[in-house]
């Protein structure tokens, strides 16, 4: 089942059950997508890019959290981590720590990087391989830990 028919479904299931959070998180992943088919790119919606779509709304709640508790918004904050958790259910199993370092060792052997100055080669892999399933930030601190 693709991302915007589980969405459909969920949006309806969230209605009838009255949970203004899980509408408020599966209809801001609606429009995403919707935003995304009407955008002029004739690109079809792949499971690649549905990631990309969601995790670039995280990213922006996760930006938005942070101003909110640095303003001491609570009201505001407590609505943007509502909607991380509705967007957090469509997007794959995150890896821990410890498998991420497995992974980018393996990439660090592979490419056969030796420094720092081999970072962009190392993260251009690590970030095919482990898109969706780790954080950007998170990896490139992972590899630079690594190289250094």
């Amino acid at each position: 089942m693709n991302l915007e028919t589980k969405i459909n479904n969920d949006l309806k299931e969230a209605m009838k059950n009255k949970d203004q959070a899980a509408l408020r998180g599966i209809r801001a992943i609606k429009a995403a997508i919707l935003l995304f088919k009407t955008d002029g790119s004739g690109q079809d919606l792949n499971e690649e890019k549905e990631i990309k779509l969601l995790q670039k709304l995280m990213k922006q709640r996760q930006d938005s959290l942070d101003i909110y508790v640095k303003q001491n918004r609570d009201d505001l904050a407590i609505v943007e981590r509502e909607e991380m958790e509705i967007i957090q259910r469509y997007l794959p199993e995150q890896m821990n720590e410890e498998e991420l370092k497995k992974v980018i060792q393996n990439i660090i052997s592979e490419t056969g990087a030796s420094g720092i100055k081999d970072m962009g080669k190392v993260m251009g892999l690590a970030s095919q391989k482990l898109s969706g399933k780790a954080d950007g930030k998170t990896i490139a601190a992972l590899v630079k830990d690594s190289l250094s």
